[in-house]
């Protein structure tokens, strides 16, 4: 079965603007790689400054193949706050998180809708 990675993302109000322009402009990077079954990022409704990255990945060496070859790129050696900082060349962004946790899941059950 696949893993799953959710990244925590603590992130102040005034910086959630920021954070899903940034996910956004990044639309498409992940997709491309080996192993990648599923992203979404949830933005907190009530109760919590989290926003959650939700990916789904065939395998943990598929995870930890992406996080070493095009996230660590794409992050220039990565600040601890996956999707957070911008990471565009030597004037790079402050990031829009505070704080950053990476939670690890196996699935061991799923269900779809059922056909009509």
């Amino acid at each position: 079965m696949s893993i799953v990675k959710i990244n925590a993302l603590t992130v102040p109000a005034e910086q959630r603007e920021v954070l899903e322009q940034r996910f956004a402009s990044r639309a498409g990077a992940v997709e491309s790689s080996d192993g990648f079954e599923w992203f979404e990022l949830l933005r907190p409704v009530e109760g919590t400054d989290q926003y959650l990255v939700y990916t789904r990945w065939r395998s943990e060496e598929d995870f930890q193949a992406w996080m070493e070859g095009p996230m660590k790129a794409a992050h220039q050696g990565g600040s601890g706050n996956a999707g957070a900082d911008g990471g565009e060349g030597g004037g790079r962004p402050k990031p829009a998180a505070t704080g950053s946790s990476v939670w690890s899941f196996e699935v061991v059950q799923q269900a779809a809708p059922k056909k009509a």
